[in-house]
């Protein structure tokens, strides 16, 4: 016996959607016409992130499972020898939200980078509250070397004025990372001035209480362009990015690999190494190169 679309029931439909907020095993998906519904994975699959496109079933008004995640374009997450933590799904651009005041990390900066070149990704660098002056400008001279490797370097500050951030914000999907009392939040507010309010509902529907930073959730910026705000983040790291891969991590280091001694060089203190070779001779900077080394040395404990 065959059956017609008008004999199934509504529920058993399989429809097509973008996660829209992941919430540990929750997820809000946003359907591609429809209303947002509260999901959940079925069985023990994998697990999804905001920014996913999913199929879906309707089992109930405003809830439903998703089936499948469809493949997708990117993926940004980090992950220890233990467990992964899904940040975002198919972004083209990641924006690494940094102020003077809380001081950030700079190995961070240098993380999510390796990070975005593993995912071919396009990534900003966000200088928020630029009003602190002194604070400012000893910030500037540490970032200004990613700016020379040619990294978008922005400066702004997110309570006066993100009139720059705009234009960069168009025809992607971006999301912003960085350590917490950054800014991005008051950033996300400036961008979407009805984003408070939408994650106030969204956690009324879910019963999670008022909205805090432990969930991504993105926000439509305008019919071509989006941004996932994510929650802020400490550590970074990069356990499945294998050894032989993290210098490609380094923009600049691509047209010395190859060319050492030997062939399976990891450029620590191997001898005639090109990448050593190219930071005595200033071709590349020492402080990057002490960068990668740093992340070399601390795969062990993150295996």
């Amino acid at each position: 016996m065959s059956f017609t679309h008008s004999h199934l029931s509504k529920s058993s439909l399989l429809s097509t959607g973008q996660i829209v907020a992941a919430f540990g095993r929750h997820y809000l998906v946003e359907p591609t016409d429809g209303e947002i519904l509260s999901c959940v994975m079925r069985g023990k699959k994998g697990g999804a992130a905001c920014g996913d496109q999913v199929t879906f079933r309707s089992i109930a008004s405003e809830q439903g499972v998703i089936e499948t995640i469809l493949p997708r374009n990117t993926l940004l997450y980090r992950s220890d020898a233990f467990r992964e933590k899904l940040i975002a799904a198919n972004v083209t651009q990641i924006i690494i939200v940094v102020a003077a005041v809380p001081s950030f990390s700079e190995e961070l900066i240098n993380r999510y980078l390796v990070a975005v070149e593993s995912q071919h990704a396009q990534a900003i660098i966000v200088l928020n509250k630029i009003d602190l002056v002194e604070p400012t400008r000893v910030a500037l001279a540490t970032l200004l070397l990613y700016q020379k490797l040619g990294y978008t370097l922005l400066q702004l500050s997110a309570k006066k004025d993100i009139s720059s951030l705009l234009p960069y914000l168009q025809h992607h999907l971006s999301v912003l990372v960085g350590q917490s009392g950054m800014g991005k939040s008051t950033l996300i507010n400036a961008l979407i001035p009805a984003a408070e309010r939408a994650t106030a509902e969204i956690s009324s529907a879910l019963d999670t209480g008022r909205h805090t930073t432990t969930h991504t959730r993105l926000y439509h910026f305008d019919k071509n362009s989006h941004i996932i705000d994510s929650p802020g983040m400490q550590e970074f790291g990069l356990h499945y990015i294998n050894d032989a891969d993290l210098a490609w991590g380094f923009i600049e280091f691509h047209p010395y690999i190859g060319h050492c001694k030997f062939n399976n060089c990891l450029h620590m203190n191997e001898p005639d190494c090109a990448l050593t070779r190219a930071a005595q001779e200033n071709r590349i900077e020492d402080r990057r190169l002490s960068f990668y080394r740093k992340l070399m040395g601390t795969r062990d404990s993150e295996k």
